[in-house]
Formats: C-alpha cells, structure tokens, sequence
C-alpha cells in the first residue's frame, strides 16, 4: 500500500477502499485476525504520527487516537479493519 500519495488520502472512500484492499489482500494470503488488527494499530500508529489528514474523517480519527490510551487504539484500530471488512461484503 502507498501512503505516499497525498490524493489517496484526500478522499475518504478512496482512502478506505485502498485500507481494505489491503485488509482483503492479507486474509487472501492466511493472515489471521489477531495479526491484520495488530498491523491496523501499527499502521494507526504511524499514520497520526507522520500524516497529516486531509479531511474531516481521518482528522477525526487521529484525534480520537491521540486521546486514547494503548487499550483504545487497539480497539479503534479493530473497528475501522471491521468497517472495511463490512464495506468489502456490500
């Protein structure tokens, strides 16, 4: 996935759609659940720390990340793999 790309990050459903390309890509290949939501923290981790967002959305979810405790993100990090994992099915 290339996060370098500003304009896949400037809109939304393109930036979930290539989140869950990815999620998809790494089920295909026998990832388990436990090790997509521990890459989904990581790659939040990384995300609030170096990217800045580029609307309302993703500026949302990084402030929800800074404010939360290591337990939070874990969860946030878990809700936004089964969000794309729900708008992969529909």
């Amino acid at each position: 996935m290339e996060f370098d790309h500003s304009e896949t990050f400037s809109h939304w459903e393109r930036w979930k759609e290539t989140l869950a390309k990815t999620v998809s890509l790494a089920e295909t290949v026998g990832m388990s659940e436990k090790t997509i939501d521990t890459i989904a923290l990581k790659v939040g981790t990384i995300l609030s720390a170096r990217v800045d967002p580029e609307n309302r959305e993703q500026r949302l979810l990084q402030e929800l990340w800074r404010v939360a405790d290591d337990k939070e993100r874990a969860v946030l990090a878990k809700l936004i793999v089964n969000m794309l994992q729900t708008d992969v099915k529909h």
